[in-house]
């Protein structure tokens, strides 16, 4: 489906324009929005030159989609509680799972870009960057907590949670390795 991606920012734009009515924190969501923006406009800009699979768009658009929901609402208060266990809302667990999505694109471009040859070593980087991606952005939120104080507590998303950190860079890595192996499989199938 050659217009795929087309289809995904358009049906990504209503979304966009639904999580700026009346935000939970319009700082929170400046904040958790300016990577999503960012990776939009990646994909926009690296759309004619360094297109990626229908399959790498989805997983890219899966984790912008959820983000969005989550920037809207601060993601401990999104009224979608996917797993409803432990107490806590989930939502923010299964978005850190799909960020992890983004390492097939990361492993397209470095072997469209041929910085990599074997696709097997590209896929070993797309994780890998997905899990230095989830550290570095780990530490923000800590920063960010550091400097604007309890009011940062919405955008950590943190629920009480002392090992949140760790669980959420767990998330980033496993959602890596999943998309990854999906990704090797189906175009194992394709060239059969």
């Amino acid at each position: 489906m050659k217009k795929l991606p087309q289809i995904l920012l358009g049906c990504y734009i209503p979304l966009l324009a639904f999580s700026m009515i009346s935000p939970f924190a319009w700082g929170n969501w400046i904040a958790e929005m300016a990577p999503v923006l960012a990776a939009v406009i990646l994909l926009i800009f690296t759309f004619k030159k360094n297109r990626i699979s229908n399959f790498a768009y989805v997983g890219a658009a899966i984790w912008i989609f959820l983000h969005t929901i989550g920037a809207k609402y601060s993601f401990a208060l999104v009224p979608i509680d996917i797993f409803e266990f432990g107490g806590r809302n989930h939502f923010d667990r299964v978005a850190h799972f799909a960020i992890g999505f983004w390492a097939v694109a990361i492993a397209e471009w470095t072997l469209k870009g041929s910085w990599i040859k074997s696709k097997n070593i590209a896929a070993i980087f797309g994780i890998l960057a997905i899990m230095a991606v989830a550290a570095t952005y780990e530490i923000i939120e800590w920063q960010y907590a550091e400097w604007f104080g309890a009011g940062a507590a919405d955008f950590l998303g943190s629920q009480g949670d002392i090992w949140d950190a760790q669980k959420d860079m767990l998330a980033d890595t496993l959602g890596a390795i999943s998309f990854v192996f999906l990704w090797i499989f189906i175009t194992k199938k394709q060239k059969k």
